[in-house]
């Protein structure tokens, strides 16, 4: 019988019960890997009893990087329940309608375990042995979507990840990125959980926070986003010098970017790309495929292949299989929504996705080539491109960097036929993200086409154009 999560935990704890597990930068605050587990059964007696249907059922909470975290999480898998963990900064409605949607034993709000309002529907029970947890997909483009996974998936995946980065218990994991992203469990969570590996929450995704950070903890391994990681290397004052590995997933990584990290640090940035379906799929190793924009090569135990030129297929034990009627051999396999190229080098480029592909004015544009051609203009640090408006669509660009619109629409002429240069312009210092790193695609629409519905009231320091 495989392993699961706790045993696994019990395991960890017994190994090194008086080592340091998790630090808060913002208290200064240190627990050992004993006093997490004392908290985690302390939490799992006070709260376990107070909802009868909590065993096999769902429970939600939206918690920030820290000890509480893992308080719930190894509480509730004490208790037999199935966490979903959400963003941090999850609206309590939002939490509300997630619970009613998968039909959950309880969310946790205020300190509390509080059952959802279902109108008279009894809450959904997972009595497999094998399920675990439930990913929730980036709500930035669409309804977040349920991800059930087993114990032996999320092993694999921590496993894949720690043997293909070299991620050991003698590194010293930096968390900005959250704990319950696809990203954040595969490299900071569940290394801790399964092998130990300490983690210091970072205080602040400020430059300076971070230098700090780094100054008095001496953490050894970041996995970051290319919003910080651009942020850092635009900052005068800031060392790293306890820093062995920097990787960067979540959106494309520009090269420019990865340049400048190498000559102002002396590391150079390791790509890793994935997917909450999937765990992590490529790494670049040495992170020389990095500075040629390339997401690297699959990572032990991932089998990768193409359907038909560009269709990417993922194979390993991280797979989801919950819902998921690809197989192959005992594993689960996914078709990605990218399209990708896969070289001779055995090195994975990402060319666009699939579904990007829209008619302006009667001509058909591939969005992901025009912001490409964007982000390959100097100065540009990232670029997002769009259509909207009615009654006729409206190619969009929203883009980070300091050149004037009338630069960036003259420069791109030079790239681009003119019927795929954006009508419509907004340039920021930088393109606003979602907590989990990825473009916020609904605030930039919002900010180009008022019409939409949500306000980009926070990021009005840019300008625009039509």
């Amino acid at each position: 019988m495989n392993p699961t999560l706790p045993d696994a935990w019990r395991d960890t704890v017994r190994r090194h019960p008086s080592r340091i597990a998790l630090i808060e930068t913002a208290t200064g605050s240190q627990f050992t890997f004993q006093q997490m587990e004392n908290r985690a059964d302390a939490w799992a007696r006070e709260h376990g009893p107070s909802i009868a249907s909590l065993r096999g059922g769902c429970v939600l909470f939206s918690e920030p990087n820290g000890i509480r975290w893992f308080d719930l999480v190894l509480g509730l898998l004490k208790l037999g329940a199935i966490p979903v963990p959400l963003d941090s900064a999850e609206p309590v409605e939002s939490q509300k309608r997630l619970a009613n949607a998968l039909r959950a034993a309880a969310r946790w709000e205020g300190g509390r375990l509080v059952p959802p309002e279902m109108n008279n529907r009894p809450p959904r029970r997972f009595l497999r042995a094998e399920d675990c947890l439930i990913k929730l997909t980036s709500g930035s483009t669409g309804a977040p979507r349920p991800l059930l996974f087993s114990h032996t998936q999320l092993i694999a995946d921590a496993t894949q990840v720690m043997s293909t980065m070299g991620i050991t218990r003698k590194d010293l994991n930096y968390a900005l990125i959250p704990f319950g992203h696809s990203y954040g469990l595969g490299n900071l969570s569940l290394p801790l959980i399964i092998a130990g590996v300490p983690v210091v929450c970072g205080t602040s995704p400020l430059p300076h926070a971070i230098a700090a950070d780094f100054a008095m903890w001496k953490p050894t391994v970041f996995p970051s986003v290319p919003a910080i990681l651009r942020a850092l290397v635009s900052t005068d004052g800031i060392t790293l010098r306890s820093l062995r590995l920097a990787i960067s997933a979540g959106a494309p990584l520009p090269v420019e970017t990865a340049l400048a990290f190498r000559g102002r640090f002396g590391q150079c940035i390791h790509s890793f790309y994935g997917s909450s379906e999937t765990g992590g799929i490529s790494y670049d190793r040495d992170g020389l495929a990095t500075l040629e924009g390339s997401v690297g090569s699959a990572m032990e135990g991932v089998t990768l292949s193409l359907i038909g030129r560009d269709l990417l297929k993922v194979s390993s034990p991280a797979v989801i299989t919950a819902g998921n009627r690809r197989r192959q051999g005992n594993h689960g396999a996914w078709v990605m929504a990218d399209r990708v190229q896969i070289g001779a080098d055995r090195l994975v480029r990402i060319i666009g996705r699939r579904g990007t592909m829209v008619k302006v004015s009667g001509r058909r544009v591939e969005l992901t080539e025009v912001a490409a051609a964007l982000r390959r203009l100097p100065g540009v640090e990232e670029a997002w491109v769009g259509v909207g408006g009615e009654p006729e669509p409206v190619l969009a660009a929203a883009v980070a960097s300091k050149r004037s619109i009338p630069e960036l629409r003259q420069a791109l002429s030079s790239e681009l036929p003119g019927w795929k240069v954006p009508k419509k312009w907004l340039v920021l210092p930088a393109l606003p993200q979602t907590e989990r790193g990825k473009t916020d695609t609904r605030a930039l629409t919002a900010a180009i086409f008022p019409k939409a519905k949500r306000s980009m009231a926070s990021y009005q320091q840019g300008h625009t154009s039509s």
